[in-house]
Formats: structure tokens, C-alpha cells, sequence
């Protein structure tokens, strides 16, 4: 057994990545744990040898003028006490005042800040920490104090030199400790620059491969900055002069010898030769790890360049640089794989030479193993391992409490064999320090390693019940730091009574940790870790929840938004319901602007007023206490681009020149094209034209210009957002003027009169003049003859007019353009003509060929061409209608005009009227007019069929006939022959009985059907003939009367005589006018009165049930409620009882839902103001109509009804229905609740013929014993028909008006009852008027 704090021997792999770092700072100890915390506290009572913790370094340089600290950390149990060695020596330091040990550690306090020098504590030094249990040292501090010499003063002389020659300045610094840093400035302390031409060695030393005259200074100062010190010293300056040969010549006459020159070499161009290394070979040996440099440094004219190879391999890539303009190779980490040969070449137009540097790598010691503390119990076994390697190969040597094992006191567990000491069957006396030295001449390792042996119960630091909670899916890892000597071994368990957990599925790391690799929900639970050795066991338990990941299910996206935009970024989150977590919105890896502009809710970034700067990455980070997730978006800010500028005129030619501009910002949105502009100042000052488009990839164009223009241009450029501002202006270039190099256009040549011609043409503008002065050269001559061109030069305008031309002649016209400077090219020839004038022959020939009854041919003889006397330009027909064939009545009518186009001689006339006299003339059209008519040709149409009669009406309807009365058709078009009727029944369900055929003279206008059916509606269609044939058609509809017989006690006597009545009743023009939940509906009704109707109504296109609603009364309207807002319905309209029929379906739509504001109006002030102004002019209504009525006055009958009585119920007038006015100026008085009747109390038909007893059902009224009917009838009115009152009531289960006894005569003045009479029946309601004999009646009512 070896370890009893298990060492971490293996990684885990790259994918447990989120715990690796916790669990290697766990098991990271490989001694007893002596620092503060929860396990040192449970090992306190442990003993350890000592640990160095930390140490000077081997080289240590201090600076002189400050306090020297050489540190000496350790920790052991119990605590080391420290010593130290000064050169191989006991340092005692108390007998050294300046020098102090820092309490509870081995660090050194040299006090020379007070007195004394740090040259005098320079030296080699030693720590050793001691406790009982052995001893350990530190490395060799060597102490030394820095250097920052000055420089040895010298006597520079000036430097002359021709130019080209080589030149190297030297620095030669003085030597420091550390070394100096080399670096060339002027007197102004600015660097001197260099090149390829001049540079600095690694040596200090500045190097020219050839001077120019430009070299020429006189502060070349080398200066080495000792950064320890922290001070620069500086060397004297160099003096430089370049001078040409001929300056050379001059001064070597005038002052100096030939050997007072540094260097005599020609300047003429040579090959290159190495300044530095010198040969073509030189060495090169550096240590492993550090950075390998060489440098080669050539002169020559031209200036030489460098390039480097490896002769028997590539140079590392990763690792190898080149500085100082490629005369240093710097290869980095070198190792022996680094040694070769290395060439460097120098190369020119005039030569090449190489310098192989050979390099050979050593290595000081480094650790292949080095050595670990053991921590054994007795009787075990162990090794300590050292082992280093270098070049050349370190010697290894052991030390044992520092002192050379050697001459340690002997061990008999102990034996060394080279790089390992071997222990058996150790003891508590074998506890050590044992030191391993690895050196070469290159330097030394130095390693402590303690063996302590210790016998100890099993114990597990990990703290009890620890709750650990990982993500699912993750791996889960459960600690069990634990120690003890011998080892003790570790078993998990999961539960109370569960078995061990094995390696096919958990993972027990060598530190007693458990690996759960995947860990799901049911891993949760309760863990046991149980550590066991011979002396005893240990057991902890800890706790595992496994929780839901963290998901991010909504990721920003990536937006482009344009400059002053807003831009919305989601991120939604899920996560662990036990578990919080928090939403932070990243910029760029950073947080968000301290901005109002950005804004965080729940789900959202949200970012208005877009600006360039908000450009970027954007991240969503959602965590927990466990986990993070994240999510980015870029957010591309974009806009137009910003104005170009700099614009520049270059290439300035008479015809043309360069524009070059710079763009401005695409503000990321590529630019896709450039737009160049230009202004004319000369003529047209402020106005800005197209010149030209470019790629948005080019900065130059070459653009076209015309002469004699004050040119300016601008530029502008577009992207897919849009185009920018324009550019300023760049400068004004006017070009020098030319002869006009284009013509005026769309010259033409048209008279305005017989005798002229008419030359106009488009003018050119200021820009295409291309000089001062512009004028036209006009020019013409006849078609068809042999004159010579005729020319005028006028001034800069569009038009000239030749006079004494012949008429509509052809001419050849051009029009040049001219200024001061020239003409311009020879202008195109164009055709005109001169003046038109009237055509002088009218059309021959005249010929009409009529097609139809409508249509007509004509056909002509052509004009000729010379009596046109102008562009022909067609025909033209004038038609009339002359005389009517039926009426021979001459009437002249308007006029109608056809014109055919072009040289066409011949033409339809359509539109005519059939059997109809027409007139027409042709005549001839040029530009100028018509020329004279033809005479007139006549012809006529034939017959066709008539138009419609104007009219049919259905008069004098009987029980058996009906008498029809038309008009004649308005366009008989011809002689009428006769006229057709056609007709047939239409039965109560809308079916067409069979149709006769009767043949009516066409002389009639009326004529009388007979033998028809009574109550019966008939269908006619009626149509007039000529010998062509039929002509139009009208229909109408009319009913035969009702049988008087059958009405008997339906209605009363004479209502409705003369007048045509339906006996099948019918419903038409059924109308709804729809809302948002209900709708309106009306009905015309033709048929019997008092008829009770129903409304039903269903969803449209549906197969559902037809809902019914009952219309009280016979109302022909109806209002429908409770439906659904934007539906279809179907409505039809019928009526109830022996009736039976409905009319046809009609459709309509309700209006679509709208969003409800409801308010409860019976809380608003304004409802209730508006309530209290009603009921106050209700009372004051009452009290004016209480007033009245005692006074008596006139009660017009109608308004009372208005006022109140049931629409449904309305009292007549003898022939509309309604009652007249009526005065009660005499006394009246209710009447009883009786009326007298005959000793039978029977009402008879024979009474009167005028009764209305036919409309009730029965003709037997019952009374009371009283005399009165008011048990049996809920409500009485008398009703006034023809100055008979007939006493009536309302029967409740009958539903309509009973008439009980007619009273003969009615006196002319009666009035209404003064109080309303309702009935009992929910059918029915109530009667508020009801008129009263005022007079006496004959015969009188029994009270």
C-alpha cells in the first residue's frame, strides 16, 4: 500500500469538461492536507515532513536600491523551523543586524536601504526547512545586484562617405546585469528609421547596406535601457556625411589625403557581401525551450534582400518568425529536433551569396518523472522515482534530509538503485526528506519528496448529507475524498438496502469519486460511500437530484434594420420548474448600452431608434444555479450610403475627363452602383442632369462632355436600401466651343394656307449648340422639279414659312444647324407639302345596295387624285330619314354622318329603320374639309317585325271576363297584320294552366275574353305581326272577381265592389332589411282582409327545420330577433288557417359582428335627464287632454286611432277605410252593457241587406240574463258603415270581428268611449277606441 490520499492519476475526457476543474482542485494533494478548511481540521492531529511552497529564484537579480528579500516558504506538521547557508556555508543571521527572518517562514530581510551595499550579500544561498520528521532544502539562489555601467568616453570623429558605400555604425553598450536593451534614437529622442537598406544587428551595432545622401545627420545615438534600473544610458553621437563623387573629388583636392577617408569604394552598383556573419559559414548552439535567433545582414548596391532555408528540412511553422525585415530567423520552443543547418541568401540584380549557420541545440535538465511523496503505513513498500533528461545526459544524484545519502544515517528499508530508491517493510523511523539532483553543465533540477509513514483509521472528508444537483443528461459526479493508511478501498451503494454499484454503468475514480456519465431522472436518490482498510470503515451519505436542462425554445434571429428603425430580438426560455432562472442580453460579449433606447421584458430585446453603434452580435444568456445556455443573433444596422467626396477632375481633354471620387460609408449594405450627375452653369445654372452610371465597385470614370459647356458634377451612390445624398460639387471645367455636331429635329413641312409652306422643327438647347451664336440654315425646293435648293439662315428659332408655294405640293426640306464656329453635319431630307385646299369634284357614281331591313350597301366612284388638292383623307356619307312608307307624311329629320377612312369607295349604313324612305350623299375629305356632295341618292328599307305594343292593361274584371286594352307598338315596321294574344290559368301553388291562342285584327285596341273562370288569375302575353313576322312581346297578369255568394258573412255589403279581387290570395315583393342580430321583415298581401300571417325563417343553404314566428295580427311587417351576425337566412312569408298559402323564399344577410362597447345607459346622466323630460311631457299631455275632453270639443276620429288604437284593427271610412270627424255638441251617454234585440235574440240576414251578421261565424248572439254579452265577448265597438252602425265585438277564440247586431239608423253624431276596452285573449289586443251613440236610436237599446 502505497498512498493513503489518493493521487488523481488520469483526466477525465474533454466532454465532462463543467466539473473537471472542481474535481482536480479536490484531488489535487498528494500529502496530508495541512491548510485551512474542512478536511484539515479532520486531520489535524496527522504528522508530515516538510514542503518547500515557494522559493527565490536560482538567478536572482535585485536591485541595489532596495531592500533584498530572498523567500523561503514551507509547510509540515508539526511547522518547520528554517535555516539558511550563505556560499556553501551556515549563515547565521543574528549575528548579521541588517538581516531578519520573516515570522513563521524562512524568508530573508537584507535591510540595505538604511546602511550597507548589495554588493556585499552577494552569493550563493540555501533554505532548509526541518521538523521531526525529516528535512527539506530549496534550490541554489545565486543573488546578485543589477548593472546599469556607462558608456567609456571616447572621441568620435565625423563620418564621410560616399554615396552607396556600406556602412556599419557601432555601439559596443557596456555590459550590464540583466543585458541591455539596444536601441537608436536622435537628439529629439525619436527612432530612427529603418529598412531593408538600414537596420539594427542583434548586436546593437546599426548596419546600411549602402548610404544615401538622405543619411546625412549628425545625432546617430546608440542608447541601452537597463529596464531593472529602470534607466537608459546613452552613447556619444555619430556624425554622418554623404557626399556624391564629384563633392568627393573637389574635397580630396582642396583638403585631404587619401587615407583620411573611410572607405575609397566606387559607387557604382555591386553584388551583395554579408556584413554580418562574416564567412560562408559560422556556428550556432542554443538551449532547448528558449527562442533560437539568427541573423544575417548583407551590403550591396541595390540594396540586397534576405532569405532564409533549412538545408535538410522545412522550417517549423507555427514556431518560426522573421524580424527585422527577414534578416533575423527567430524559431520559438526550440528543441533538438531544431538543430541543422540553416542558410541564409542574399540576393540582388547583380548577384547571390549564402551563409550556412549550423545549429546545434542543447539542454539544460528537465523532469521526464519527478519525484512524489509517499505516504506509506508500516510495513508497506514503496519507490521514489527521479528521472530528467538533457543534453548531455544529467547525472542524477540523492540527498536525504539534505545531506548526501551517502553519509545519511543507514536505513535498512532503503536502497538506491541510479534514478530510484526502493523501500521495504518500512517503519515510522523511515520517515524522510529525500532531495533528487539532476545537472549537467547547463544546470541542475532540484526536487524534494517526503516518505512518511503513518498507520490511520479509513476517514471521509467529503461532508455528510451533501446535496449535489446536476443537469439530466449530463454526468453527475459525488464526491468521497477520504484517507487513510493503509489505503482504503471504496464501495458505493445506492439506497438503504441496495447492492454495490458496479462499472458497467457508474465510474469510481481512483479519489473515491463517482461518475454517473449520463445521469437521467432515476438516478436521483440517496448514495452511500463506504471506504474499508484493515484498521476499520468509514460511511458518508450524500443526496442527487437530477433537474431539466435549460432550453432555450425561441432564438433571437438576425435582423437588418435601417438607421432610426426598431428591432425586436425574442429569446423564450425553459427551465427547471424548482430551479430560477435569469434572462441577461449580451452586446458584443459585453453588457447592453446603459440606454433608455434598449429595452428587456420578459421574452424580448427591443431596440428603437436604431444607430449605427448598435451594430453587432447579440446574445441571449439564460442560467441557473446549474446550467447556461445561450443564444446570438447579429444585428446588421444598414442605410443608405453616406455621400462620396473628394471628387477630382483629371485627364482634362476637350471632349472628355476623368472623375475620381472616394466613397463614402456603405453603412453595410454593399454599394451597387454610382450616379454622376452634371450641371451646365452657362445655361442652365442650378439644374443637374444624368451623365453617367458606374459599378459600385469603381472609384473612376471617364465621361464624354460637349463643347462649349461650364461643366460641374456630383455623385451619388446606391445600395439595396436606396441612394444617398448627393456629393459636393467637384470643380467647374468648361470645355471650348465647336461647330454644332448634331441637327435640329422632326423638321416638317405643312401649309397653313393654299400658298405657303409651313417649316418647323425642334431647336436645339443651349447644351447642343456647342457654341455662341446658333442660327438654322433652312433649305427647300420642289419634289418633282429640277430648281435649285433655296436657302435662308435664321436666327436660333423653330420655324419658317415659304409664301407663294402651288397648293399640296411635295417639297424636300432640311434644316442645318450653325454658330461662329461652323455648320453643322449635312442634315437629313424630309418630305412636307405645301397649303392644302378644298377638294373641287365631288364622288361619282353613287350607288346603294340595300342588304335588310337595317343595312345598307353604298359604293362610289373614286375622286381624282388632283381634285383633292390636298391629303386624302376619306369619304364621307350624310344619310337622312326622308319620307315613313305607312304615314307618306315628308318630315325632314336630322342628318347622320359616316366617315370611312382613306381611299376606301365604298361603306355600310347600319342603325337603319325598317320599311323607312332614305336620302344620302358622299362627299370627299382632305386636310382642309369636305368637298362638294354628290346628289342625293334615294332608297328604302323593307318591312321588319314591330316593336312591343306600348302597353297592356287589364280592365273591367267580372266573375267570367276580363277586358284587355294596349297601345300599338311605337315602331310598327311595318304594316301590322294582327295581333296574338296568348294566355292561361295560374292556380293557387304558382302552376301554368294549359295556354290558348287567340288572333285579334290588327285594327283593334281593346278587346274582351269571356267564359273564364271566376277568382281565377290569368297570364297573358300579347305581340303585334307584319308580313315579316312576330314582333316583341308583353306580359301582364289579372284576376277574374270573387263569387259574392261565397264571400256571404265574410265581408260586409258593397266593401270592395268595382273593384278586382283575388280570390287566391297572394304575397309579393317580400323585402328584409337585415342588421348586425336581426332584421325587418315586409310583404305586399293581395287577398282577403283580416288574414293572420306568420314569418319563418332558416339558416340559408341548410337542411334545418324552418323556424316560425306568429305576426299578430294581419300587419304586413315583422321584425325578427336573436340572429347571428354575418349569416345567410332564408324568409318566407304565410298565412295561418284555411288559407294556406306562402309566398316565395327571399334571402338575406345580417351584418358582421362588431365589437360590443355596451354601457348600462340606465346609469348615465344623459338617460336620465332624458327620462324625467318624457314623463314631464307625458303629464303635461294628460293634463291638456283631460282639459279638452270636459271641455268638449272636436276629437278627430283618426288621430285618436293613431294615438291608440291597434294597427292591427283600424276603423273605415266608407270608401278608404277610415272614419270621418265627429262633434259631440249634443248629450251623450255610455252606452249599457246590453242592447235591445228581437224576443228571440236572434239577428237576422233579411233585417237588413247592408248586415255585416255574414262575417261572423255564427248568427246567434248569447246574453246574459242581464241582457248583456259581456260574459261571452271581451271587448264591443259599433262600426259605422254607410251611416248604419252594426255593434260589434272581438271573439277571442275566433280571433277576429263578430258582428252582433246591426242598429238602424246610426245618428250623425257619436263619440269615442272614454275609456279603452281590452280583450282577454293573448291573440288579440286592445281596443282603445270605440265609438257610442250620442243620439237617440232607432230602435232604442234596452238599458
Amino acid at each position: 500500500m502505497q498512498l493513503k490520499i489518493m493521487p488523481k492519476k488520469k483526466c477525465l475526457s474533454a466532454g465532462r469538461v463543467p466539473l473537471i476543474l472542481f474535481l482536480c482542485q479536490m484531488i489535487s494533494a498528494l500529502e496530508v492536507p495541512l491548510d485551512h478548511g474542512e478536511k484539515a481540521k479532520l486531520l489535524e492531529d496527522l504528522v508530515q515532513p516538510p514542503t518547500i511552497t515557494q522559493q527565490s529564484p536560482k538567478d536572482y537579480i535585485i536591485d541595489p536600491r532596495e531592500n533584498i528579500v530572498i523567500q523561503c516558504e514551507a509547510k509540515g506538521k508539526p511547522p518547520p523551523s528554517f535555516s539558511w547557508t550563505r556560499n556553501g556555508t551556515h549563515f547565521d543571521i543574528d549575528k548579521d543586524p541588517l538581516v531578519t527572518m520573516k515570522p513563521g517562514s524562512g524568508t530573508l530581510i537584507i535591510n540595505i536601504m538604511s546602511e550597507g551595499k548589495a554588493e556585499t550579500y552577494e552569493g550563493v544561498y540555501q533554505c532548509t526547512a526541518r521538523n521531526e520528521r525529516g528535512a527539506a532544502i530549496s534550490n541554489n539562489i545565486v543573488v546578485r545586484p543589477s548593472r546599469s555601467p556607462l558608456w567609456t568616453k571616447e572621441k568620435l570623429e565625423p563620418i564621410t562617405l560616399q554615396n552607396g558605400q556600406p556602412l556599419v555604425l557601432p555601439c559596443r553598450p557596456p555590459i550590464g546585469l540583466p543585458p541591455a536593451i539596444i536601441f537608436w534614437m536622435d537628439n529629439s529622442f525619436q527612432r530612427l528609421p529603418q529598412s531593408e537598406r538600414v537596420s539594427q544587428g542583434l548586436n546593437g551595432d546599426l548596419y546600411f547596406s549602402n548610404v544615401l545622401p538622405e543619411d546625412t545627420r549628425e545625432d546617430y545615438i546608440c542608447y541601452a535601457r537597463f529596464n531593472h534600473t529602470q534607466t537608459i544610458q546613452q552613447k556619444q553621437p555619430i556624425s554622418l556625411k554623404v557626399i556624391s563623387v564629384d563633392e568627393l573629388n573637389d574635397t580630396i583636392a582642396a583638403n585631404l589625403s587619401d587615407t583620411e577617408f573611410y572607405g575609397a569604394k566606387s559607387s557604382k552598383e555591386r553584388p551583395p557581401t554579408f556584413l554580418t556573419p562574416e564567412g560562408n559559414a559560422s556556428r550556432k548552439e542554443e538551449l532547448r525551450g528558449n527562442v533560437l535567433s539568427l541573423e544575417c545582414i548583407a551590403e550591396g548596391l541595390p540594396t540586397p534582400l534576405i532569405y532564409w532555408i533549412k538545408e535538410d528540412g522545412t522550417l517549423p511553422a507555427n514556431r518560426t518568425f522573421y524580424r527585422n525585415f527577414q534578416k533575423t530567423l527567430q524559431i520559438i520552443q526550440v528543441s533538438e529536433a531544431d538543430s541543422g543547418n540553416y542558410q541564409c541568401i542574399a540576393k540582388n540584380t547583380l548577384g547571390i551569396i549564402r551563409h550556412t549557420i549550423s545549429v546545434t541545440v542543447k539542454a539544460a535538465p528537465y523532469w521526464i518523472m519527478a519525484p512524489r511523496n509517499l505516504v506509506l503505513s508500516p510495513g508497506e513498500d514503496g519507490t521514489l522515482i527521479c528521472r530528467a533528461n538533457g543534453n548531455p545526459k544529467p547525472r542524477i544524484s540523492w540527498l536525504t534530509n539534505g545531506v548526501p545519502t551517502e553519509i545519511a544515517p543507514d536505513d535498512p528499508s532503503r536502497r538506491i538503485d541510479g534514478d530510484t530508491i526502493i523501500f521495504s517493510n518500512v517503519q515510522e523511523r523511515s520517515s524522510a526528506v529525500y532531495q533528487c539532483n539532476a545537472s549537467n553543465e547547463y544546470g541542475y533540477l532540484l526536487a524534494n519528496a517526503f516518505v512518511n509513514v503513518l498507520a490511520e483509521l479509513p476517514r471521509i472528508l467529503t461532508p455528510a448529507n451533501t446535496l449535489y444537483q446536476v443537469i439530466a443528461n449530463r454526468p453527475a459526479f459525488l464526491d468521497c475524498a477520504f484517507f487513510g493508511s493503509p489505503l482504503p478501498t471504496i464501495e458505493w451503494f445506492k439506497g438503504a438496502k441496495g447492492s454495490a454499484l458496479h462499472e458497467d454503468i457508474y465510474v469510481i475514480h481512483e479519489n473515491g469519486t463517482l461518475e454517473i456519465p449520463v445521469a437521467q431522472k432515476d438516478n436521483s436518490g440517496t448514495y452511500t460511500c463506504v471506504a474499508r482498510n484493515k484498521l476499520g470503515v468509514a460511511k458518508n451519505e450524500v443526496h442527487l437530484e437530477i433537474k431539466d436542462p435549460t432550453r432555450i425554445l425561441k432564438q433571437p434571429e438576425y435582423a437588418v434594420v435601417q438607421r432610426g428603425g426598431r428591432v425586436s430580438f425574442e429569446c423564450k426560455v425553459k427551465h427547471d420548474h424548482t430551479l430560477i432562472a435569469t434572462v441577461t442580453w449580451l452586446k458584443d460579449n459585453g453588457e447592453l448600452p446603459n440606454d433608455e433606447r434598449f429595452t428587456v421584458d420578459k421574452d424580448h430585446l427591443v431596440v428603437t431608434d436604431v444607430r449605427d453603434s448598435d451594430g453587432g452580435i447579440y446574445t441571449c444568456v439564460a442560467n441557473t444555479t446549474l446550467d447556461e445556455v445561450s443564444a446570438s443573433a447579429v444585428l446588421s444596422v444598414v442605410d443608405v450610403p453616406s455621400p462620396p467626396f473628394d471628387l477630382e477632375l483629371t485627364d482634362q481633354l476637350d471632349k472628355s475627363v476623368q472623375l475620381s471620387w472616394t466613397p463614402g460609408d456603405d453603412n453595410n449594405s454593399p454599394i451597387t452602383k454610382f450616379i454622376i450627375e452634371y450641371e451646365d452653369a452657362m445655361h442652365e445654372a442650378g439644374l443637374w442632369h444624368h451623365q453617367a452610371e458606374v459599378s459600385g465597385t469603381q472609384t473612376t470614370a471617364q465621361l464624354k462632355l460637349s463643347p462649349y459647356v461650364n461643366y460641374s458634377f456630383r455623385v451619388m451612390a446606391e445600395n439595396s436600401i436606396g441612394r444617398s445624398l448627393p456629393s459636393e460639387a467637384s470643380e467647374q471645367y468648361q470645355t471650348k466651343a465647336a461647330e454644332p455636331d448634331k441637327n435640329p429635329t422632326a423638321v416638317e413641312g405643312l401649309g397653313s394656307e393654299p400658298d405657303n409652306l409651313v417649316i418647323t422643327w425642334k431647336p436645339l438647347n443651349g447644351f447642343e449648340s456647342n457654341g455662341p451664336g446658333l442660327q438654322y440654315k433652312v433649305s427647300w425646293r420642289q419634289k418633282d422639279g429640277d430648281d435649285e435648293w433655296t436657302s435662308v439662315v435664321v436666327a436660333n428659332v423653330s420655324k419658317y414659312i415659304v409664301s407663294g408655294t402651288p397648293t399640296f405640293v411635295p417639297y424636300l426640306i432640311k434644316v442645318q444647324a450653325l454658330n461662329v464656329m461652323g455648320f453643322a453635319p449635312e442634315p437629313a431630307v424630309v418630305t412636307g407639302h405645301s397649303g392644302e385646299d378644298l377638294p373641287m369634284v365631288a364622288p361619282g357614281n353613287v350607288r346603294v345596295n340595300v342588304v335588310n331591313s337595317t343595312l345598307a350597301e353604298v359604293h362610289w366612284d373614286p375622286v381624282p387624285l388632283k381634285s383633292i388638292r390636298g391629303r386624302l383623307q376619306g369619304y364621307r356619307i350624310y344619310y337622312w330619314k326622308a319620307q315613313s312608307a305607312s304615314q307618306r307624311n315628308r318630315r325632314h329629320l336630322e342628318k347622320k354622318i359616316l366617315t370611312f377612312q382613306g381611299s376606301k369607295t365604298h361603306g355600310m349604313l347600319p342603325g337603319l329603320e325598317p320599311f323607312s324612305h332614305y336620302a344620302l350623299n358622299v362627299r370627299v375629305v382632305n386636310g382642309k374639309g369636305e368637298g362638294p356632295a354628290s346628289p342625293d341618292r334615294a332608297f328604302s328599307t323593307p318591312e321588319g317585325v314591330p316593336s312591343a305594343p306600348s302597353s297592356l292593361k287589364i280592365v273591367n274584371p267580372t266573375l267570367d271576363s276580363l277586358t284587355l286594352e294596349w297601345d300599338p307598338p311605337s315602331r310598327p315596321n311595318g304594316i301590322l297584320t294582327e295581333y296574338t294574344l296568348k294566355y292561361q290559368p295560374i292556380n293557387s301553388t304558382h302552376e301554368l294552366g294549359p295556354l290558348i291562342d287567340l288572333k285579334i285584327p290588327a285594327n283593334k285596341t281593346r278587346w274582351t275574353l269571356k267564359n273564364l273562370n271566376f277568382s281565377t288569375r290569368y297570364k297573358f302575353y300579347f305581340y303585334a305581326q307584319t308580313s315579316v313576322g312576330p314582333g316583341s312581346q308583353i306580359t301582364e297578369e289579372g284576376v277574374t272577381t270573387v263569387d259574392e255568394g261565397k264571400m256571404a258573412g265574410i265581408l260586409p255589403p258593397d266593401v270592395g265592389a268595382g273593384k278586382v279581387q283575388a280570390v287566391n290570395p297572394r304575397i309579393s315583393n317580400l323585402t328584409a332589411a337585415a342588421a348586425e342580430t336581426s332584421a325587418n321583415i315586409s310583404w305586399k298581401y293581395e287577398g282577403p282582409e283580416h288574414v293572420n300571417f306568420y314569418v319563418e325563417y332558416g339558416v340559408a343553404g341548410s337542411k334545418e327545420e324552418w323556424r316560425k314566428e306568429i305576426v299578430n295580427g294581419s300587419r304586413s311587417f315583422f321584425g325578427l330577433k336573436g340572429l347571428m351576425p354575418g349569416t345567410a337566412y332564408k324568409v318566407r312569408v304565410g298565412a295561418e288557417g284555411h288559407s294556406g298559402f306562402v309566398s316565395s323564399e327571399a334571402v338575406f344577410e345580417t351584418g358582421p359582428a362588431m365589437a360590443s362597447r355596451q354601457v348600462d345607459i340606465a346609469t348615465q346622466g344623459w338617460f336620465i335627464g332624458l327620462m324625467c323630460a318624457v314623463a314631464l311631457l307625458i303629464l303635461i299631455l294628460l293634463i291638456v287632454c283631460f282639459i279638452r275632453r270636459n271641455k268638449g270639443g272636436k276629437y278627430p276620429v283618426k288621430e285618436k286611432e293613431d294615438a291608440h288604437a291597434d294597427p292591427e284593427i283600424q276603423p273605415m271610412k266608407e270608401d278608404d277605410g277610415t272614419f270621418g270627424e265627429y262633434s259631440d255638441a249634443e248629450d251623450h251617454k255610455p252606452l249599457k252593457k246590453g242592447s235591445r234585440t228581437p224576443s228571440d235574440r236572434t239577428v237576422k240576414k233579411e233585417d237588413s241587406d247592408d248586415s255585416l251578421v255574414d262575417y261572423g261565424e255564427g248568427v246567434n248572439g248569447q246574453f246574459n240574463e242581464d241582457g248583456s254579452f259581456i260574459g261571452q265577448y271581451s271587448a264591443f265597438a259599433i262600426l259605422n258603415h254607410k251611416q248604419v252602425g252594426y255593434l260589434t265585438t272581438l271573439d277571442e277564440k275566433l280571433g277576429h270581428l263578430q258582428v252582433l247586431h246591426p242598429l238602424l239608423p246610426l245618428h250623425p253624431h257619436f263619440s269615442l268611449c272614454p275609456k279603452t276596452i281590452c280583450a282577454n285573449s293573448p291573440k288579440l289586443a286592445c281596443f282603445t277606441t270605440c265609438l257610442l251613440v250620442t243620439g237617440p236610436l232607432v230602435p232604442a237599446l234596452h238599458p
